[in-house]
């Protein structure tokens, strides 16, 4: 072979990667959220999941897009979003919550979907089960934890007095399903009353809030998916108005002016969502992946609401908190 042949063979080898990289294909990730897309919990979380990605080797603008969908608080809407996903060939979905995972499910059979996170994966079918998810869905579960008990107890050693509890959730959503009967189990043992508010659509939380008034409740307990946190400083400012406070699920409750808050980390879930895709992107399939459930759960108080409304929070609550707003 003559040294010409050698140099240009030599070339075209050391040329070859950087060419089939050029020509990567850029994969489409769909993401759900009943969330408005201004809210800045949902900017957060996308960020984390970004920033998951990056991580892993996937850049935005480089070899992923990712098309976003939000429904701004009106589940309604969830079944159409999902279906221009599909539409907009996405590889791949990403669905905050059940209703959102609902209505992918509802909109194909055959994409992976990677739920973000679900109260319950279980009982609705998402899944066959926690190790071997099976079908096309795999993603986190907070099912079998037993928060929603948990935050019965929190609420009584916040005030011992607290006897008569409303719970606002979604009617419809799996997960709060599952943690309207937790409670509903745990709260005698405990001495607790409750008062089952849920909601359909956004537009009953006004009766809902005067429910609680006349319910004599004396404290709020909320379940969270997208719809009820998009309604989280209306529900706060009643709480601190009438002086009732307001425990919610997930720290965005307290951050918004409830006073105490026990759940896992949403955009910690949202971040590890990122080594779901990343695998699924790379070969796996979804329904080998074993569904995960949170290890880590933060209980954070908001000291200033609690003074504004006249509540002594206990020190032995302060000390184990895991954060304290002031």
């Amino acid at each position: 072979m003559k040294r010409r042949d050698v140099l240009v063979l030599l070339g075209s080898v050391a040329v070859w990667p950087i060419a089939a990289h050029a020509q990567e294909r850029v994969r489409v990730i769909g993401v759900l959220s009943g969330l408005a897309e201004s809210d800045p919990i949902i900017q957060a979380r996308v960020t984390a999941f970004a920033d998951g990605l990056r991580h892993l080797g996937w850049t935005e603008g480089k070899n992923i897009r990712i098309e976003k969908r939000f429904s701004a608080g009106v589940p309604g809407k969830l079944p159409e979003l999902a279906k221009e996903l599909v539409a907009a060939k996405c590889d791949i979905l990403v669905a905050e919550a059940a209703q959102a995972v609902d209505a992918a499910r509802g909109a194909t059979g055959t994409l992976p979907i990677v739920m973000t996170y679900v109260g319950d994966a279980l009982g609705p079918g998402y899944i066959a089960s926690l190790a071997h998810p099976g079908g096309n869905i795999t993603g986190h579960t907070l099912v079998a934890t037993d928060q929603a008990a948990k935050r019965l107890e929190l609420l009584q050693k916040l005030n011992p007095d607290i006897k008569r509890i409303a719970v606002i959730s979604n009617l419809n959503a799996s997960g709060h399903i599952f943690q309207r009967k937790e409670m509903a189990i745990a709260a005698p043992k405990l001495g607790i009353e409750l008062q089952q508010l849920p909601m359909t659509t956004a537009g009953e939380l006004d009766a809902t809030l005067r429910a609680t008034i006349d319910g004599k409740a004396q404290a709020i307990v909320t379940m969270e998916d997208p719809m009820v946190q998009s309604l989280r400083k209306t529900i706060t400012d009643f709480g601190r108005t009438n002086r009732i406070p307001v425990m919610g699920e997930f720290r965005t409750m307290a951050e918004a002016g409830g006073v105490i808050s026990y759940g896992p980390d949403q955009a910690a879930m949202w971040g590890h969502s990122a080594v779901y895709v990343d695998k699924i992107l790379r070969g796996a399939n979804p329904g080998d992946l074993p569904v995960e459930q949170p290890a880590k759960f933060e209980l954070v108080i908001n000291l200033k609401t609690a003074r504004e409304i006249e509540l002594a929070i206990p020190q032995n609550l302060l000390v184990a908190a895991d954060e304290v707003l002031e």
